[in-house]
């Protein structure tokens, strides 16, 4: 008979896997889920929400792969970076009350589309919700010019032509420029984004095709740190820059060709071509687990798969890691950590729109004083320019369709002295009081 032992050592009615330091972080209102908006970060405390968590196919419960990481600060909006952009996930984010107008900095791993799917969608909306500043773009090279990040944000706006012209008709100002920074997929290590204290670092992958890279935030105030593989078979890169990280989030692939050949009807041969050649098994990322001794594993990008399933990729994973373990999806799961404690809930989402209103604050330099008129920019190509007169002429006077006593003159004209707001009355809107001083 072999003898058991739990990993952490005499915890009676502590579970098996659950360190000490597994409890509720000092934001934490309710312990069980997570109401987006409602619990501000402080200083030293870190969120991570998996705003979409499988590769394909995507289903109710999983939408591309996607996670938001965000620092607190004390204030009403955290620091936020995006790590990838899955297909559906800008709805979880909207759910959770991240402003539209603050959805920037995003971190693209790689170019298959269930990475970015979301991104030629969100950034014309987010930029005519008030984010009028360029896109903050981040990702790797490839072999050649074409196969970057940069040619693939040219070709989206492209491919988007139609729509930015269209919405040139609304303020957007500098809305659809992309401050993109492509760097090199084989730099070993290498910096994309140090700024006020973060520190974003990369490192190639081997997922088929040059042009895929992981990444790790390194919050060094406060020596809190976040990794995220992208995709890609395990190597020995991963498990060096991963070392030591508060949160360790790895893609994973159940390493069962004969169920999925049963369940979808492809061959074996095929299923165990593709994993061998594309991803890492969940004997693998338990492997990696192991090897960077992180506070918490998290295993995203995966299909949920049943019940028996789950319980296999679990077997396979324990196989080699024994500690904090966590997966995440089905969307949208929140982790939250500092460095004394980690809670892992199930955000509450609502079925309908709710997204959060504008806040003039957001429209502002930081730093800045709230003034007494915020001017919102001026529409660059307006209605009458876009349209030939005879669609116009077409549409049905407003007159006929408006009862008497609720008709108006259309607005279809931007003011010729353009359009200022009041911040104030904005913010009284949403019941928040400013004092004058502020």
């Amino acid at each position: 008979m072999t003898d058991s032992q739990n990993p952490y050592g005499k915890r009676p009615g502590g579970g098996i896997s659950l360190p000490d330091y597994y409890r509720p972080t000092p934001s934490v209102k309710n312990r069980n889920a997570y109401f987006g908006g409602t619990e501000p970060l402080p200083p030293g405390e870190m969120r991570v929400c998996f705003l979409g968590s499988t590769p394909w196919p995507p289903t109710k419960t999983q939408s591309g792969t996607s996670m938001l990481i965000e620092l607190g600060n004390d204030g009403p909006q955290p620091r936020r970076f995006f790590f990838d952009l899955g297909n559906g996930s800008v709805k979880n984010a909207l759910a959770l009350q991240v402003p539209p107008a603050l959805m920037n900095d995003i971190f693209i791993s790689h170019l298959h589309s269930n990475h970015y799917a979301d991104l030629p969608y969100s950034y014309p909306f987010t930029a005519w919700s008030g984010r009028w500043q360029p896109l903050r773009l981040y990702g790797p090279s490839g072999r050649t010019p074409e196969l970057g990040i940069k040619h693939m944000a040219k070709s989206m706006r492209e491919m988007n032509r139609w729509h930015e012209e269209n919405f040139h008709h609304t303020p957007i100002g500098d809305g659809f420029e992309m401050d993109v920074t492509e760097f090199d997929w084989k730099d070993e290590n290498g910096i994309c984004y140090d700024q006020d204290g973060v520190v974003v670092r990369h490192w190639p992958r081997s997922h088929v095709k040059d042009g895929a890279s992981a990444y790790r935030l390194d919050w060094e105030e406060y020596d809190l740190s976040f990794v995220w593989t992208g995709d890609g078979r395990p190597d020995e890169k991963t498990a060096k820059y991963a070392a030591g990280a508060d949160v360790f989030v790895s893609e994973g692939q159940l390493d069962t060709p004969a169920l999925q050949a049963l369940k979808f009807g492809m061959p074996s041969d095929v299923v165990e071509y593709t994993i061998d050649s594309w991803h890492t098994m969940y004997y693998a990322a338990g492997y990696l687990f192991e090897q960077a001794q992180p506070r918490i594993a998290v295993v995203n990008h995966y299909e949920a798969a049943g019940g028996a399933a789950d319980a296999e990729a679990i077997a396979e994973i324990r196989s080699h890691w024994k500690g904090l373990f966590t997966w995440g999806g089905p969307d949208v799961q929140i982790l939250n950590v500092t460095k004394e404690a980690i809670w892992s809930r199930e955000a509450a989402l609502p079925e309908g729109a709710a997204i959060s209103s504008m806040d003039p604050r957001t429209m502002l330099p930081p730093g800045m004083p709230l003034p007494d008129k915020i001017e919102l920019p001026t529409p660059k190509i307006p209605r009458e320019e876009q349209q030939e007169q005879f669609l116009r002429d077409m549409e049905i006077d407003p007159h006929l369709y408006y009862p008497p006593d609720v008709d108006r003159p259309p607005v279809q004209t931007w003011p010729e002295g353009g359009v200022s707001v009041d911040p104030r009355d904005l913010l009284r809107a949403k019941g928040i009081e400013i004092d004058e001083d502020e």
